[in-house]
Protein backbone atom coordinates (compact mmCIF):
# COMPACT_ATOMS: atom_id res chain seq x y z
CA UNK A 1 0.00 0.00 0.00
CA UNK A 2 1.38 3.42 -0.97
CA UNK A 3 0.30 6.21 1.39
CA UNK A 4 1.22 9.85 1.05
CA UNK A 5 0.53 13.12 2.77
CA UNK A 6 0.15 16.23 0.63
CA UNK A 7 1.14 19.33 2.56
CA UNK A 8 0.93 22.92 1.63
CA UNK A 9 -0.34 26.21 2.95
CA UNK A 10 -3.76 27.56 1.98
CA UNK A 11 -3.64 28.48 -1.70
CA UNK A 12 -0.71 26.20 -2.56
CA UNK A 13 -2.75 24.10 -4.99
CA UNK A 14 -3.33 21.01 -2.84
CA UNK A 15 -6.90 20.56 -4.06
CA UNK A 16 -5.97 20.79 -7.72
CA UNK A 17 -2.96 18.51 -7.38
CA UNK A 18 -4.78 16.01 -5.14
CA UNK A 19 -7.35 15.35 -7.86
CA UNK A 20 -4.64 14.76 -10.46
CA UNK A 21 -2.60 12.48 -8.18
CA UNK A 22 -5.64 10.44 -7.17
CA UNK A 23 -6.56 9.97 -10.81
CA UNK A 24 -3.05 9.02 -11.96
CA UNK A 25 -2.13 6.67 -9.11
CA UNK A 26 -5.51 5.22 -8.16
CA UNK A 27 -5.20 6.53 -4.61
CA UNK A 28 -8.13 6.94 -2.27
CA UNK A 29 -8.56 10.53 -1.13
CA UNK A 30 -8.76 10.67 2.63
CA UNK A 31 -9.89 14.11 3.74
CA UNK A 32 -10.66 14.29 7.45
CA UNK A 33 -13.22 17.03 6.78
CA UNK A 34 -15.05 14.79 4.29
CA UNK A 35 -14.84 11.84 6.71
CA UNK A 36 -16.37 13.89 9.52
CA UNK A 37 -19.21 15.11 7.31
CA UNK A 38 -19.88 11.60 6.02
CA UNK A 39 -19.89 9.99 9.49
CA UNK A 40 -22.18 12.74 10.83
CA UNK A 41 -24.55 12.47 7.85
CA UNK A 42 -24.64 8.68 8.28
CA UNK A 43 -25.33 9.12 11.99
CA UNK A 44 -22.70 6.50 12.80
CA UNK A 45 -21.55 6.16 16.41
CA UNK A 46 -18.32 7.98 15.47
CA UNK A 47 -20.29 10.67 13.65
CA UNK A 48 -22.57 11.21 16.62
CA UNK A 49 -19.56 11.42 18.95
CA UNK A 50 -17.90 13.96 16.65
CA UNK A 51 -21.10 15.99 16.36
CA UNK A 52 -21.47 16.20 20.12
CA UNK A 53 -18.03 17.85 20.36
CA UNK A 54 -18.70 20.13 17.40
CA UNK A 55 -22.08 21.20 18.78
CA UNK A 56 -20.26 22.43 21.90
CA UNK A 57 -17.78 24.37 19.76
CA UNK A 58 -14.99 21.94 20.61
CA UNK A 59 -12.47 20.31 18.31
CA UNK A 60 -13.11 16.66 17.56
CA UNK A 61 -10.54 14.69 19.62
CA UNK A 62 -7.72 13.03 17.72
CA UNK A 63 -8.88 9.59 18.92
CA UNK A 64 -12.23 10.02 17.15
CA UNK A 65 -10.57 11.21 13.95
CA UNK A 66 -8.10 8.29 14.06
CA UNK A 67 -11.02 5.87 14.47
CA UNK A 68 -12.68 7.40 11.39
CA UNK A 69 -9.45 6.99 9.43
CA UNK A 70 -9.15 3.40 10.63
CA UNK A 71 -12.68 2.72 9.45
CA UNK A 72 -11.97 4.31 6.04
CA UNK A 73 -8.84 2.16 5.65
CA UNK A 74 -10.78 -0.98 6.55
CA UNK A 75 -13.59 -0.09 4.14
CA UNK A 76 -11.19 0.26 1.19
CA UNK A 77 -9.01 -2.87 1.22
CA UNK A 78 -8.66 -2.75 -2.58
CA UNK A 79 -7.09 0.73 -2.59
CA UNK A 80 -3.57 1.05 -3.98
CA UNK A 81 -2.97 3.59 -1.25
CA UNK A 82 -4.29 6.74 0.38
CA UNK A 83 -3.66 10.42 -0.06
CA UNK A 84 -4.06 12.12 3.31
CA UNK A 85 -5.42 15.65 3.07
CA UNK A 86 -5.82 17.91 6.10
CA UNK A 87 -4.33 15.35 8.44
CA UNK A 88 -2.08 15.14 10.34
CA UNK A 89 -1.86 18.75 11.49
CA UNK A 90 0.09 18.21 14.71
CA UNK A 91 2.95 15.98 15.82
CA UNK A 92 0.58 14.05 18.10
CA UNK A 93 -1.70 13.36 15.11
CA UNK A 94 1.30 12.27 13.01
CA UNK A 95 2.39 9.85 15.72
CA UNK A 96 -1.15 8.49 16.09
CA UNK A 97 -1.45 8.05 12.32
CA UNK A 98 1.93 6.27 12.16
CA UNK A 99 0.84 3.91 14.94
CA UNK A 100 -2.48 3.15 13.23
CA UNK A 101 -0.84 2.49 9.86
CA UNK A 102 1.78 0.29 11.51
CA UNK A 103 -1.00 -1.80 13.11
CA UNK A 104 -2.43 -2.26 9.61
CA UNK A 105 0.94 -3.28 8.18
CA UNK A 106 1.61 -0.10 6.22
CA UNK A 107 3.10 3.36 6.66
CA UNK A 108 3.44 6.80 5.11
CA UNK A 109 5.71 6.45 2.08
CA UNK A 110 6.25 10.13 1.40
CA UNK A 111 5.20 13.58 2.57
CA UNK A 112 4.99 15.96 -0.37
CA UNK A 113 5.27 19.57 0.75
CA UNK A 114 4.25 22.22 -1.75
CA UNK A 115 6.31 25.38 -1.34
CA UNK A 116 4.87 28.67 -2.51
CA UNK A 117 6.06 32.17 -1.65
CA UNK A 118 3.89 34.26 0.67
CA UNK A 119 3.18 36.98 -1.93
CA UNK A 120 2.00 34.36 -4.42
CA UNK A 121 -0.20 32.66 -1.79
CA UNK A 122 -1.86 35.96 -0.85
CA UNK A 123 -2.47 36.74 -4.53
CA UNK A 124 -3.96 33.27 -5.19
CA UNK A 125 -6.21 33.38 -2.13
CA UNK A 126 -7.49 36.87 -2.86
CA UNK A 127 -8.28 35.71 -6.41
CA UNK A 128 -10.00 32.60 -5.06
CA UNK A 129 -11.97 34.80 -2.68
CA UNK A 130 -13.55 36.59 -5.64
CA UNK A 131 -15.38 33.39 -6.65
CA UNK A 132 -15.18 30.90 -3.76
CA UNK A 133 -17.62 32.59 -1.41
CA UNK A 134 -15.12 31.95 1.40
CA UNK A 135 -14.88 34.99 3.64
CA UNK A 136 -11.43 33.91 4.86
CA UNK A 137 -10.11 34.39 1.30
CA UNK A 138 -11.13 38.04 0.97
CA UNK A 139 -9.01 39.92 3.52
CA UNK A 140 -5.24 40.05 3.34
CA UNK A 141 -4.77 40.29 7.12
CA UNK A 142 -6.91 37.17 7.66
CA UNK A 143 -4.97 35.34 4.96
CA UNK A 144 -1.63 36.28 6.55
CA UNK A 145 -2.86 35.07 9.96
CA UNK A 146 -3.88 31.72 8.41
CA UNK A 147 -0.46 31.36 6.77
CA UNK A 148 1.33 32.06 10.06
CA UNK A 149 -0.87 29.53 11.88
CA UNK A 150 -0.21 26.95 9.15
CA UNK A 151 3.55 27.42 9.45
CA UNK A 152 3.51 27.15 13.24
CA UNK A 153 1.57 23.89 13.30
CA UNK A 154 2.73 22.02 10.23
CA UNK A 155 6.42 22.79 10.56
CA UNK A 156 6.44 20.39 13.51
CA UNK A 157 4.71 17.68 11.45
CA UNK A 158 7.27 18.08 8.67
CA UNK A 159 10.05 17.83 11.28
CA UNK A 160 8.48 14.59 12.54
CA UNK A 161 8.61 12.98 9.09
CA UNK A 162 12.05 14.44 8.28
CA UNK A 163 13.42 12.16 11.02
CA UNK A 164 12.42 9.25 8.77
CA UNK A 165 13.60 10.90 5.53
CA UNK A 166 10.06 11.01 4.17
CA UNK A 167 9.65 14.72 3.33
CA UNK A 168 10.09 15.93 -0.25
CA UNK A 169 9.74 19.66 -0.93
CA UNK A 170 8.20 20.50 -4.27
CA UNK A 171 8.09 23.96 -5.81
CA UNK A 172 4.40 24.91 -5.93
CA UNK A 173 4.81 27.77 -8.39
CA UNK A 174 4.67 27.36 -12.15
CA UNK A 175 2.07 25.72 -14.33
CA UNK A 176 -0.29 23.11 -12.89
CA UNK A 177 1.29 20.50 -15.18
CA UNK A 178 4.87 21.40 -14.18
CA UNK A 179 4.02 21.09 -10.50
CA UNK A 180 2.17 17.82 -11.15
CA UNK A 181 5.19 16.43 -13.01
CA UNK A 182 7.44 17.29 -10.05
CA UNK A 183 5.01 15.65 -7.59
CA UNK A 184 4.72 12.56 -9.82
CA UNK A 185 8.48 12.30 -10.08
CA UNK A 186 8.79 12.34 -6.27
CA UNK A 187 6.12 9.63 -5.96
CA UNK A 188 7.68 7.47 -8.67
CA UNK A 189 11.08 7.58 -6.92
CA UNK A 190 9.53 6.53 -3.60
CA UNK A 191 7.23 3.86 -5.01
CA UNK A 192 10.18 2.11 -6.69
CA UNK A 193 12.36 2.34 -3.60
Amino acid sequence: MFNLILFGPPGSGKGTQSEKLISKYGLKHLSTGDLLRSEIAGQTPLGLAAKSFMDKGQLVPDEVVIEMISSALDNNPQAYGFLFDGFPRTTAQAEALDKLLSQKGTSIAVVLALQVGQNELVKRLLNRGLTSGRSDDTKEDVILARLIEYEKKTAAVADHYKKYDKVVYVKGEGSIDEIFDDLSSAIDKRSRA
